[in-house]
């Protein structure tokens, strides 16, 4: 009787895994993509959610099969803790650009605060910020923006987002703390800028952290170093 000829079984196909990560100040999201790929192998990676450079925070990203759950990450609701400054403004909104106009901020009271938050609480319509990824024309508004183009020069359409919590500390004004809960698509710097104009003044982004992604918490992420680390130990088999 012949023997049976070894068949060599395929390889299970990756489940893929969900990596949370603090992204650290000034990294893209592409950036800490890029690094993560290199430090885990992955042949297959992915983030839910891009963070600008200067905010920092909650970053998930999506490995091998799990990249499929990407858009369902991202139509969770989201949490930031931030600063706002009064009286000033800038192109981007944030310390990305220099400052290019100064407002009054005198008669700025609590009622005006007050009201400002209640405007922009709900279902609100919100224009996203020139400088953004948003394609118009087949380009991506903060090319535009890097080319000197404005608001005013380029036609960027409102969408709606819902803003369940706005919450603000004015105890160290015209610098204003605020902790925001809102939909998917929310440009915490529209809100930013929509806040300075419903005072009667300016405002500009100073800070922001990404506090929480559905139910996934910051608290739970590791740093890039702490991700490398445990990938060293798993190669290792260093418990």
């Amino acid at each position: 009787m012949d023997e049976k000829k070894h068949i060599q079984q395929p390889p299970l196909p990756d489940p893929g895994e969900v990596i949370l990560i603090d992204k650290p100040l000034t990294w893209t999201s592409f950036d800490v993509t890029k690094k993560l790929k290199f430090a885990g192998k992955f042949k297959k990676i992915g983030h839910a959610g891009t963070l600008d450079p200067l905010a920092t925070g909650l970053l998930i990203l999506c490995t091998g099969k799990m990249t499929k759950q990407i858009d369902n990450y991202q139509a969770k609701e989201k949490e930031y803790s931030g600063v706002l400054v009064l009286g000033k403004t800038t192109p981007s909104i944030d310390l990305e650009t220099d400052f290019d106009a100064d407002f009054p901020t005198e008669h700025i009271t609590q009622t005006v605060m007050g009201d400002a938050v209640k405007s922009l609480s709900g279902k609100i319509l919100q224009i996203p910020p020139i400088y953004s990824a948003i394609q118009v024309n087949g380009k991506r508004l903060y090319e535009l923006a890097r080319k000197g183009k404005t608001d005013a020069d380029v036609e960027i359409k409102s969408r709606e987002v819902e803003i369940s919590t706005f919450e603000i500390d004015t105890n160290h004004f015209p610098e204003i703390s605020f902790s925001i809960v809102c939909s998917k698509g929310t440009y915490i710097r529209s809100l930013v800028r929509d806040f300075g104009v419903a005072c009667g003044s300016g405002a500009y982004l100073k800070s922001l952290r990404r506090e929480r992604i559905g139910e996934f918490h910051v608290n739970n992420a590791l740093t890039i170093e702490q991700f490398i680390e445990s990938r060293k130990e798993k190669t290792t088999g260093i418990l």
